[in-house]
């Protein structure tokens, strides 16, 4: 499990502390979802440099993509199938330290290994969205992502 981005001597911990500021500057203000669906993936793909970084949107019993980093993504995710689906019907996040060992795994790039899936509520605690996170090497997700994601996602 990284504790330290690849990049970077800093841990992640530290690099989310950073993040806060930053991304509560940036969405705080602005009040169309998209937009900051679209920025958040953005500065998590740049800072991170995850393989892929998006929102999956819920739409009926499916899950539809949304703003993404990355490369060209599934477009709809089936309720029942696959780590996006367990974080919506769970209501909780998902972490797959590796994910050909996850039944039912939607594989939309070959490239992912380890992947992580945080649901996002609205007023009514109904999952609205997924925060959904591949990254290239194995076992790359702790709860120390999912603390910091909470925190990020707060002002969507």
């Amino acid at each position: 499990m990284a504790e330290t981005n690849r990049t970077s001597a800093i841990t992640r911990k530290e690099q989310y502390a950073e993040l806060l500021p930053q991304v509560q500057g940036l969405l705080e203000p602005e009040i169309n979802a998209i937009a900051n669906l679209a920025n958040l993936a953005a500065v998590l793909k740049s800072t991170f440099d995850f393989h892929w970084v998006g929102f999956y949107l819920v739409e009926g019993k499916e899950l539809v993509l949304g703003p993404f980093q990355g490369p060209v993504a599934c477009t709809r995710l089936q309720w029942g199938r696959g780590v996006c689906a367990a974080a919506w019907q769970e209501k909780k996040e998902q972490i797959v330290a590796d994910v050909d060992a996850f039944p039912g795994h939607v594989a939309c790039s070959p490239f992912s290994k380890s992947e992580l899936v945080l649901p996002l509520f609205n007023d009514e605690n109904e999952v609205w969205a997924v925060l959904d996170i591949d990254s290239s090497e194995l076992d790359d997700f702790s709860e120390i992502d999912v603390d910091g994601l909470k925190t990020l996602t707060q002002w969507l």
